[in-house]
């Protein structure tokens, strides 16, 4: 099911034993758009620290309206490793957290997870070969290897047609089983008053300015004009997504996996 990340923002996350937190942000990695962990700021609890929860610990299904459960306890996530999601967070730093959790590196390989295109562990008892605990010498990651985004900082961001600015980032759909940002939800009313909310593929993005703070596409003005409406208030189904990538002339994700 797609959804965005606004409608998951402010859900609690429920661990075995008890209530951790709410969710923030999302960070995702910016080579194969994805999110990798949900920032939850888990309150008194904690004396306000947030912590990463991965995909990896997420109970599924998700049910829209609903606590998000993870396969953690308490005492788990309150010995996880510190992150300062004020700061980037690095390769190096990842590993740390995936080793804590034993869960594996994501990056290695051509999946978008590590077992394939959704975070699945491995069975019981069976440690897969990409598991790579954070202390262990024979790896090496460079400190200044980040990847990581922040939904937050990213929110925002000018979208550049190929003829023009047309709007800014508003939000991210991602896809609550795989966790692959599908769309970019472009505002596009600064640019066209009167205009409305469009969805920009993540596939269709040619290029981003991290220091400009701009995504750049290769789509045209008059083809956004021409998009589908998108309604946040509407489920998005894959009736949409058709006519969404029609429009555009344009194959859509599901044809590449």
């Amino acid at each position: 099911m797609l959804r965005s990340i606004q409608h998951i923002t402010g859900t609690t996350i429920q661990a075995t034993d008890g209530r951790i937190g709410e969710v923030t942000e999302a960070y995702f990695d910016d080579e194969r758009w994805a999110i990798r962990y949900l920032i939850v700021d888990t309150g008194s609890w904690l004396a306000e620290r947030k912590v990463l929860i991965s995909p990896y610990s997420i109970r599924q299904p998700l049910v829209p309206g609903e606590n998000i459960s993870v396969h953690l306890n308490r005492e788990q996530v309150k010995n996880s490793p510190d992150i300062d999601t004020h700061m980037p967070v690095s390769r190096r730093h990842e590993r740390q957290y995936l080793g804590y959790y034993a869960y594996p590196d994501y990056w290695e390989g051509g999946q978008l997870w590590a077992m394939g295109g959704f975070p699945v562990l491995a069975p019981v008892g069976l440690t897969p070969p990409e598991v790579r605990l954070a202390m262990d010498e024979e790896q090496q990651v460079a400190p200044e290897d980040v990847h990581l985004r922040s939904s937050d900082n990213v929110t925002g961001y000018d979208i550049e047609a190929s003829d023009g600015s047309i709007g800014h980032v508003k939000d991210f759909i991602f896809d609550d089983e795989s966790w692959a940002i599908r769309y970019l939800v472009v505002d596009t009313r600064n640019w066209w008053p009167g205009g409305k909310k469009v969805l920009i593929a993540t596939h269709w993005i040619s290029d981003i300015s991290w220091s400009e703070h701009t995504v750049t596409t290769k789509l045209t003005r008059e083809e956004v004009k021409g998009s589908p409406e998108y309604d946040e208030d509407v489920v998005l189904d894959r009736g949409y997504e058709e006519r969404l990538h029609q429009a555009y002339g344009k194959r859509g994700y599901w044809d590449f996996e």
